[in-house]
């Protein structure tokens, strides 16, 4: 038998397979403070790969749970399994949840938390070798609203947030010297690629209910997630600001009411992704969020996962979904990955 062969024999028999679970080095630093709005201590887990390149693109996780539940810790399994698989920095992020702050947080500050965490990982991923010239914005499910929300959203920057005549956002951080409105005139915000992993891009309607009144919308009959939160159950804006009487409060954090015409402002590449029985966002909702970035002249990937429920980037396994990250999210984040390749290099 050829040498070549009996190579061949030898890794298909018994060393295929840690050939093929081959995976990169890295670095990681933990609970970076990067902002503390209202006292309240913002963080984010910062890998690095070790492949010998001086920087790397960066990709930005923003963890799903309804805004009510998690941190950044439902995606360790996944920040781990991009920086051994590629070459990228990878950062994953925590926000406020509503109940934060004794259960003070709007929905608005939670957009602004997010878009703060973008800038301050523009001022400073650098020192972990990170490149902020070529950033990626993703998040999964509430996640893949807040991401969505900095790329359509990110240039609605005002020093005075919802509580003047427009309703813009204040980031929770800003540059040094630096108001929101010069940042938006620099376009501050802007990313070169966006992951929408199963994104709620739709929050007026789901608030105001079937009813449209509001008694059975996310809001009201939600109650169960807000337990989960161990808070009580309230509107997203407070209770002064309702779903019937203020619905451009709702409409503005909806990302499928504010995207751009091309012509206007070009979005990123992006990757709109869900699984094919996910009935919480469901696959007509995603590919109807996808269509609408189509036809307002920007470039989309829409890719529906065979068979898989919600949620299944999670770290550890679901049992109420039947999802496990060893079993579901390998396929899928190389899937991400593939399309990150095709962005950045």
């Amino acid at each position: 038998m050829k040498k070549s062969s009996l190579l061949f024999l030898i890794l298909l028999t018994t060393g295929w397979q840690a050939f093929a679970q081959s995976s990169n080095k890295y670095s990681v630093v933990q609970n970076i403070e990067w902002a503390k709005p209202e006292g309240y201590s913002l963080t984010m887990d910062i890998y690095t790969p070790d492949t010998g390149k001086k920087k790397y693109p960066v990709y930005i996780i923003y963890h799903g749970g309804g805004w009510l539940i998690n941190n950044e810790t439902i995606m360790d399994e996944m920040s781990k399994y991009m920086v051994e698989h590629g070459e990228y920095v990878i950062c994953n992020v925590n926000y406020r949840l509503l109940p934060a702050n004794n259960n003070t947080t709007t929905m608005n500050q939670i957009v602004e938390d997010v878009f703060g965490a973008v800038l301050w990982i523009k001022d400073n991923i650098s020192k972990y070798n990170g490149d902020p010239s070529k950033l990626a914005v993703s998040g999964d499910s509430a996640g893949g609203h807040l991401a969505a929300m900095i790329v359509t959203m990110g240039d609605r920057l005002e020093s005075d947030g919802f509580a003047g005549p427009t309703l813009g956002f204040k980031p929770t951080y800003l540059p040094a010297g630096k108001t929101a409105e010069q940042v938006a005139k620099k376009n501050g915000l802007r990313v070169q690629a966006a992951v929408f992993n199963y994104p709620a891009a739709e929050l007026y309607k789901p608030c105001l209910g079937s009813k449209g009144d509001g008694s059975d919308g996310f809001e009201t009959a939600g109650n169960f997630f807000w337990s989960m939160g161990q808070a009580t159950p309230r509107g997203i804006f407070g209770n002064a600001i309702t779903v019937q009487n203020n619905p451009e409060y709702y409409k503005a954090v909806s990302p499928i009411y504010n995207i751009p015409n091309s012509s206007e402002r070009k979005l990123p590449p992006m990757l709109c992704a869900v699984g094919s029985k996910d009935d919480l966002t469901t696959p007509a909702s995603v590919l109807e969020f996808a269509n609408a970035l189509k036809a307002a002249g920007h470039t989309v990937e829409y890719w529906e996962y065979a068979g898989r429920p919600h949620a299944y980037l999670d770290s550890g396994s679901n049992e109420f979904l039947g999802t496990s990250f060893e079993k579901d999210a390998p396929e899928a984040i190389n899937k991400i990955l593939t399309f990150l390749d095709s962005v950045f290099k």
